[in-house]
């Protein structure tokens, strides 16, 4: 259990595994002496048991980011995408008027022939 609980630890979480909901904990100088002010995404219920989320702000921030950067690029390939089909339908719309002129031009010709033909 403790491993999937580790593996789901990405981003920025919404809620703990237990169910707990995440809070914005930012620790004082006197709790920590090396890197006053860390902050972490923190479980309400969290204990040193690996069973709860505490995890750096820092960390979480930067995989959410790498998250919406791979959306984003994915979302303008899609928009690339779209541009250059609207540029196939117009020239597909363009073969098919031509054509449509083409069959027109064509019923005439046999409308014709039919005439010649059965006098």
């Amino acid at each position: 259990m403790l491993g999937f609980v580790s593996d789901s630890e990405y981003g920025i979480p919404k809620r703990c595994p237990c169910g707990g909901r995440i809070i914005d904990e930012v620790r004082r100088k006197d709790d920590y002496d090396t890197l006053p002010g860390k902050r972490f995404f923190t479980c309400k219920n969290y204990e040193a048991d690996g069973f709860h989320y505490r995890q750096p702000w820092v960390i979480g921030v930067q995989e959410e980011i790498e998250r919406l950067t791979k959306r984003v690029v994915e979302a303008e390939e899609v928009m690339l995408g779209s541009s250059n089909l609207c540029k196939l339908i117009d020239r597909l719309e363009d073969q098919v008027k031509m054509l449509s002129e083409q069959v027109d031009d064509l019923t005439v010709q046999v409308a014709t022939l039919e005439k010649v033909c059965f006098e």
